[in-house]
């Protein structure tokens, strides 16, 4: 599980708020995706994930916080509306029936007047 926690955006960045989640909670996000718009004290930007899983928001929008609290994880788990699937396993296969096997062709008649 990796810690997402309040990035610093700036040099002179002590706290940011959460403006709003672009993403849901329990939302599956990819690396690189943009999950959360953060307010400094000179701009409002969006925070990109920098792991893939399940996500989980532990702080609502809103609330400010110093850099370095953590503010939501990234994991394994069951995207939201579902279950995790289940490991791909094959039932076992029956044995194919043997091919049928290729009679000889019987020998060609000699041609008629040949000794």
């Amino acid at each position: 599980m990796t810690e997402i926690v309040m990035p610093r955006l700036s040099d002179s960045m002590e706290e940011g708020t959460i403006v709003r989640w672009l993403k849901a909670d329990g939302d599956h996000v990819a690396r690189g995706e943009e999950l959360v718009e953060i307010e400094t004290d000179k701009a409002t930007m969006a925070y990109e994930s920098d792991a893939e899983g399940t996500l989980k928001i532990l702080v609502e929008e809103g609330r400010t916080l110093p850099i370095g609290e953590v503010i939501a994880t990234v994991g394994e788990g069951a995207p939201a509306g579902g279950e995790a699937p289940a490991p791909a396993t094959a039932p076992p296969a029956e044995p194919a029936p043997p091919a049928p096997q290729a009679q000889p062709a019987p020998p060609a008649p000699a041609p008629a007047g040949a000794t």
